[in-house]
């Protein structure tokens, strides 16, 4: 059996933009400077993409005397991610560019490991979850040092707003791999 191709691409009569070029925009943003915003933007995207992604796997697969307060924080926390994916892909696009989409274009940017498609333990899973969220924040610094030494104040407004959220759910994590135990109650219900 012949395998058919995983992408559709639509007649190219309807193609506005190819994927991995700026375009000059209404920002004032330099198309030069604008391409440097535009990669590390995407790199956050896919980030927070792959992070989404695998905190609702972890949301879904959670299990243990903890299991409802863990599915919880992680189903609130992957809906925060989703909100910063969608403000940070929107800003990609405002700075001429393409926002990252699709499995190639998430591994192509991926600055992180994707998590293998098995099913592990909860306080691995946690783990690794925070790595992601330790990961998000620390490119994240970086690029709005980077976009404000570039003169797009404007990302750098962005990502700053979002960077406690990030730091918040890591702290979350780090609180709940700590001690004895793999929770506390009181560390997961302040964060709904």
């Amino acid at each position: 059996m012949a395998s058919a191709p995983h992408l559709r691409s639509p007649d190219p009569v309807h193609l506005r933009q190819e994927w991995g070029t700026v375009t000059d925009n209404a920002l004032g943003i330099e198309r030069e400077a604008a391409e440097q915003v535009v990669e590390a933007l995407n790199r956050d995207v896919s980030g927070l993409y792959l992070l989404f992604n695998q905190v609702r796997k972890h949301k879904w697969c959670v299990e243990g005397p903890e299991f409802e307060l863990l599915k919880a924080f992680l189903a609130d926390a992957a809906d925060r991610l989703s909100t910063i994916t969608d403000e940070v892909a929107v800003r990609v696009h405002a700075l001429g560019g393409v926002p990252v989409c699709g499995p190639m274009g998430i591994r192509q940017y991926a600055p992180m490991d994707i998590e293998a498609a098995h099913r592990y333990d909860v306080r691995s899973s946690l783990a690794r979850d925070l790595d992601g969220y330790a990961t998000l924040v620390v490119g994240m610094r970086e690029h709005i040092e980077l976009a404000e030494r570039l003169g797009d104040t404007g990302t750098g407004e962005i990502l700053r707003r979002h960077l406690p959220t990030l730091e918040d759910d890591g702290d979350t994590l780090a609180k709940c791999l700590a001690g004895d135990t793999l929770v506390r109650s009181d560390v997961l219900a302040s964060r709904r």
